[in-house]
């Protein structure tokens, strides 16, 4: 029994100690890890790595994100994913003739080509979330505040400004009469 004891006592101290990342460190690794995907892609000739690349470190991003940090890693995929593709288009566009036109062309078919993968990525992040206590940190974020929120004042009847308050007032005295 006592050796029970130890056992549970050492795999929750594993636990405890595992590699944890912040919400930026899980946006940073989605991010590398989709332009590498994006440079993979183009030296193997495998279009599908980019969303592998992606889906695999939004996996991991969720799995490995402090618990607390989980709501600003739900919504941060689909601007990970623009981002990377942003930025490859950008890189992309300068060796064309017409950048903005290339730039356009290039964005829309790599959103469009990786909508799929988008979406794959973006909810298997909120399935693992959920799993691991996305509720409880809506719940906390919306008690904190109604507690921070003011209590709203009564709103004061209109009160008409008096006559002549549009007028033009002089101050002082003329320069000529001292």
């Amino acid at each position: 029994m006592a050796q029970r004891m130890g056992a549970g006592a050492v795999g929750e101290k594993a636990r405890r100690s595992a590699v944890k990342l912040t919400s930026r460190g899980a946006i940073a690794l989605a991010l590398v890890a989709t332009l590498a995907g994006y440079i993979a892609a183009d030296l193997l000739d495998i279009p599908q790595l980019v969303g592998a690349a992606f889906v695999i470190s939004s996996l991991l991003g969720a799995l490995l994100v402090n618990r607390r940090e989980l709501l600003s890693l739900v919504v941060t995929p689909p601007l990970v994913f623009f981002g990377a593709t942003l930025f490859v288009e950008i890189g992309r566009a300068f060796g064309s003739v017409s950048i903005l036109q290339s730039l356009a062309l290039g964005l829309y078919s790599s959103l469009s080509s990786g909508a799929p993968w988008l979406f794959a990525g973006s909810a298997v992040v909120l399935a693992v979330a959920l799993r691991r206590g996305l509720r409880d940190n809506v719940r906390d974020l919306r008690q904190e505040l109604r507690a921070g929120a003011e209590v709203p004042r009564p709103r004061q009847p209109f009160v008409p400004e008096p006559e002549g308050y549009f007028e033009p007032k002089v101050y002082g005295t003329p320069r000529g009469e001292d």
